[in-house]
């Protein structure tokens, strides 16, 4: 779309918050007229972004113990009172599918450890970039978290976002001995698998990283990317399996190619018939990875599906 002199003047406008009806008053223009042109550029620009599909992150984050008081080793109950230092973010990394490249940040040089707003606006950043995110326990876990410091900072939440959580395909579908990230990884990948702790195990790690040493921060960086990279291979291996993964095709504007939860393009060939209680769905199976989806036309005709029945609940 050319745009002309006050649709430029118009743009800017927008851009700095005003609506519609002020934008008009402005530039001596309609609303009606401001709301069209508004219209056409959103959809063109929607179809730029369309055509490249979707952004999707998958990220880690560590986080700061909560420090308190405790009165045994066992069944501890702290109350507020019992606290000394609450739990903030240590460090992050992340990576866009299908990009080589991993990001990362932590509090290693920070002044004040607990002041984590710096590293937050890099992670919050690319949450609000992107469309889908992969993680393992963020349901619960990491973008919880994430929300509870950026609230605290002052922040506004990041743009909404679909999100895969590894954790929940492996409870759905399998029945792991264990569905922790090591476990996993350690049987079913094989290219990056979940770091295990080298010289500070456990514990000792963070200690360590909160008591300034830098070689432990070290440490921290090679185990927090690893996560990233496992955990993304694990993904393309559970993939497949799942039943409920956002359809990726919709944010691709050509219609000629089809894309495979796996990022294989046009590889789904035709494989039978999905039955439901009162239609039936031609079904396709990628050749790569083996996920199936369905069409969207209903095969049977009208006549038949006024004869049906339906149970009675």
């Amino acid at each position: 779309m050319k745009h002309k002199s006050w649709h430029k003047e118009a743009i800017e406008l927008r851009g700095k918050g005003y609506s519609s009806r002020k934008i008009g008053k402005m530039i001596g223009k309609g609303k009606s007229t401001i709301n069209d042109f508004f219209a056409k550029v959103d959809a063109e620009n929607q179809s730029k972004d369309n055509h490249h599909g979707p952004k999707i992150l998958t990220f880690d984050i560590e986080t700061a113990p909560v420090l308190g008081h405790v009165w045994s080793l066992w069944n501890n109950n702290l109350s507020l009172d019992m606290i000394n230092e609450d739990w903030y973010v240590l460090s992050w990394a992340a990576k866009w599918m299908h990009e080589d490249d991993v990001m990362y940040a932590d509090q290693r040089h920070s002044e004040n450890m607990e002041c984590d707003l710096p590293l937050l606006c890099g992670i919050w950043k690319l949450l609000d970039e992107c469309d889908i995110v992969i993680t393992q326990n963020g349901k619960k876990f990491d973008v919880k978290k994430l929300n509870a410091r950026f609230i605290m900072n002052g922040m506004k939440p990041p743009s909404r976002f679909r999100h895969i959580d590894t954790l929940e395909i492996a409870k759905r579908h399998f029945g792991f001995t264990s569905n922790k990230l090591e476990y996993m990884t350690n049987n079913l990948c094989e290219k990056y698998k979940k770091d295990k702790h080298q010289k500070y195990s456990g514990f000792v790690l963070w200690k360590e990283c909160l008591a300034g040493n830098m070689e432990a921060w070290e440490e921290m960086e090679v185990y927090n990317r690893l996560d990233v990279l496992s955990l993304e291979e694990l993904y393309m291996k559970l993939a497949p399996w799942a039943s409920n993964l956002p359809n990726f095709n919709v944010y691709y504007h050509d219609e000629h190619d089809v894309k495979c939860v796996c990022g294989a393009s046009n590889t789904y060939v035709r494989n039978g018939y999905w039955y439901t209680n009162l239609s039936v769905f031609e079904k396709y199976r990628c050749t790569q990875c083996g996920h199936e989806m369905r069409g969207r036309k209903n095969l049977l005709s009208k006549d038949k599906r006024d004869t049906l029945l339906m149970n009675v609940i």
